[in-house]
């Protein structure tokens, strides 16, 4: 069959070798054009950097590190490990708490080293990073939600555990010094609501600090408290040793009860382990090579590793003595379960409050970033009278939903299942095996697989627990009361 006739073919020999050049040149000129763009691309991304929240300054030392993980690791999920062994009980509480350990500080070796793994560049957000293992689109996808599914829940959650500490500390002083007639005299008398309002006041002026390395000293003082507070759970628990009558079982609850709260138990260490989702957002505000210092994985793990030993000394000795002194008499949050000495006990509550406070901080301003990198690039400002604007309203966002659902225990192990899981545990392993690509069968490929496997396991039977335990005190709970 004869092909159609096309326009070169009616060309002469001269014009034919003309056109034929002109469309190398063009095709040289789309590479070209293809480059400046890349170009263009990469130097318009620096450009935002510069006026985002995370990488507007990259100064951060390797204990900034230290202090910025400690807080965001080590927060009320330390005081709920007790709660959680009273329905792994002793092997399976102290195998998970292990387990959880080794998996996390290894998942978070791999996102650190991830973070510039590719030469010249650097992946300065959880997003960005899967973004370029699974693409613009899906990469997207299967970050943000989680990311946002995590800082959003815990600035929620630490507001509930803030305004709740900070009655506690309220009511334990009063109850030490106004005693009148062997009646208790507080005065005034506030609810819990009134509570997380107060405790989320100073929040609407924290938020307006421009940026990560900004919040380095409150940070700092939110992890300082946390090791203040873990190390006197752990004494106090101590201090008072075995109560009479404890038993280490489950007796008296019914079969679905156990069950049910073991999947939450397993949501609450996951929760425990929630410094991932800010990891590369707290590497990124660290200077590396085109800054002229050394890469940034180095000072990282220094502060990983710092944090990690800080970490090892608050959850095992809290979970073990915790659940050794009360058994299944310990309650959701271990402070409530230590009675004496009061003033001690009222200062670990006070410490709480300025903890939760340091690390509602850290995981809003990443929020904060994803929500300025929008406005900049439908060219919106992201400064002056706009910032003050959605920063305000984020936080009344998170105070209004704080005082709707104060159920600290249950959303633990809700937020454990729905964020922790996937982006702490098995999502660096998935980008782990898409970039890296270990060879099938080999250690390191086992390795990923059984920690994928496990924890989206962990994950599924942990939001059934939590959600349960959340519809039970949801049908006895009276809306701001």
């Amino acid at each position: 069959m004869m092909e159609p006739a096309k326009e070169s073919d009616f060309a002469p020999a001269g014009a034919a070798k003309e056109a034929e050049m002109s469309e190398m040149g063009a095709g040289k000129g789309r590479a070209s054009a293809r480059v400046h763009d890349k170009n263009l691309d990469s130097i318009l991304h620096e450009e935002l950097d510069d006026r985002l929240p995370i990488t507007s300054n990259r100064t951060a030392k390797w204990y900034y590190s230290a202090f910025h993980n400690v807080t965001a690791m080590v927060g009320a999920g330390v005081l709920g490990l007790p709660y959680a062994f009273k329905y792994l009980e002793w092997p399976g509480g102290t195998i998970v708490l292990t387990l959880s350990f080794i998996v996390t500080l290894y998942t978070l070796w791999q996102l650190v080293y991830l973070h510039e793994f590719v030469p010249g560049r650097r992946f300065n957000r959880y997003h960005e990073l899967g973004q370029y293992a699974f693409g613009p689109k899906l990469g997207l996808w299967l970050t943000v939600p989680w990311q946002l599914c995590v800082m959003v829940g815990l600035g929620v959650t630490y507001s509930v555990t803030g305004g709740q500490s900070l009655q506690r500390f309220y009511e334990l002083v009063c109850t030490s010094h106004q005693i009148k007639g062997g009646v208790q005299v507080c005065k005034p008398e506030l609810r819990e609501t009134w509570w997380i309002l107060i405790f989320s006041a100073p929040h609407l002026l924290a938020a307006q600090l421009p940026n990560f390395n900004a919040l380095s000293a409150i940070s700092f003082m939110g992890a300082v408290m946390s090791l203040s507070y873990s190390t006197i759970a752990f004494a106090t628990s101590l201090n008072v040793g075995k109560q009479p009558g404890v038993e280490y079982n489950l007796k008296g609850h019914t079969t679905a009860d156990v069950v049910f709260n073991v999947f939450n138990a397993l949501g609450t260490v996951c929760f425990a382990y929630g410094g991932h989702n800010v990891v590369l957002e707290i590497q990124s505000s660290m200077p590396s090579t085109k800054e002229g210092a050394p890469p940034s994985k180095i000072p990282m793990m220094r502060g990983v590793y710092f944090a990690y030993a800080v970490v090892a000394a608050c959850y095992f000795p809290v979970a073990i003595t915790g659940y050794w002194a009360f058994g299944n008499l310990v309650q959701d949050n271990i402070l409530k379960s230590v009675g004496k000495p009061i003033w001690v006990v009222a200062m670990a509550n006070l410490m709480v409050v300025v903890h939760v406070f340091a690390s509602y901080q850290l995981y809003t301003h990443p929020v904060f970033d994803m929500i300025e990198t929008v406005m900049l690039r439908k060219g919106i400002n992201n400064t002056g009278v706009m910032r003050i604007t959605y920063r305000t309203f984020y936080v009344l966002g998170t105070t209004f939903l704080a005082i709707t659902f104060p159920f600290f225990g249950d959303l633990m192990g809700l937020l454990g299942a729905l964020g922790n899981a996937p982006m702490t545990f098995f999502m660096p392993a998935i980008i782990w095996i898409v970039l890296i690509k270990p060879k099938m069968g080999s250690f390191s490929w086992a390795w990923n697989w059984f920690i994928i496997v496990t924890f989206v396991g962990v994950m599924i039977v942990a939001f059934i627990g939590s959600l349960r335990n959340i519809i039970v005190d949801a049908s006895t709970y009276k809306f701001y009361q």
